[in-house]
């Protein structure tokens, strides 16, 4: 049986429907969505909050929830999951995937943070993503995550 660790991730689209994704700092080359694990005691909501505000700067009252949708797993590869499985006792995430849209008055993003988790950002066309930004283990969850909001077979 795997345990899957709780983990948010946040759709954030501005109002001419372009969607945010963000350079991994340590992966360049590697883009995904701002995301996270959720604390114990946190609800979906507040970890969203905290993971959008420590990833890239925007806080909650930047941006509305529109949509959510939760069920989303994958397992970590086999060499990576021993490591997880001592620092967090799980074989991989199970996701809830944010659709947010950005108020025309928020900040820029911001994603020179502390720690930091990005090196870059940029805004595309969701048509525009590509798999080959992600690990293999990632590409079913995020090509399943394009299809369900924005009707994007990737």
């Amino acid at each position: 049986m795997f345990r899957y660790r709780s983990n948010v991730a946040a759709l954030i689209v501005r109002t001419d429907g372009s969607l945010l994704i963000c350079e991994r700092w340590t992966v360049p080359g590697a883009w995904q969505f701002p995301q996270g694990g959720v604390d114990a005691g946190e609800s979906l909501e507040q970890a969203l909050y905290r993971e959008v505000k420590e990833e890239i700067g925007i806080g909650p009252k930047h941006y509305h929830i529109i949509e959510k949708r939760t069920g989303y797993r994958y397992l970590y590869p086999e060499e990576v999951r021993n490591k997880k499985l001592q620092k967090h006792g799980n074989h991989g995430q199970e996701q809830t995937y944010f659709l947010c849209a950005l108020s025309p008055t928020a900040p820029p993003v911001n994603v020179d943070q502390k720690p930091r988790e990005f090196r870059a950002y940029r805004w595309i066309d969701p048509h525009e993503f590509d798999l080959d930004w992600l690990p293999s283990f990632k590409q079913d969850v995020y090509r399943q995550v394009m299809s369900d909001f924005f009707d994007v077979m990737v």
